[in-house]
């Protein structure tokens, strides 16, 4: 997967087409990603005890990583990513902008 934690990425398929977020999770072996802010799924929770009360939970859920695309600040769009080899090290380019991912 070339989408690695804390990225910033936009979503170009499904649902929540052109939203933003970071991602806070990667699943590599389903090839997902957990997107701040996109996929919100809710869960009805039953009281556990006077401690967790029960309720509505709403969280993220897992969305495929050929859905979002990189966001190059820079370029102000969604990029590829490609890699190159600068002094022995393989690094990550953002393929819109040129510059080198952090």
């Amino acid at each position: 997967m070339k989408i690695k934690k804390d990225d910033t990425v936009i979503v170009v398929a499904g649902k929540d087409k052109g939203k933003q977020g970071k991602v806070l999770r990667t699943l590599p072996k389903l090839n997902k990603v957990i997107v701040e802010g996109v996929n919100i799924q809710t869960k009805h929770e039953k009281p556990r005890g006077p401690e967790q009360p029960g309720g509505i939970q709403k969280s993220e859920g897992p969305i495929d990583a050929s859905n979002v695309m990189y966001y190059d600040s820079k370029a102000g769009k969604g990029s590829r990513i490609g890699y190159k080899i600068e002094n022995g090290t393989k690094v990550r380019i953002s393929k819109a902008s040129g510059q080198e991912i952090k």
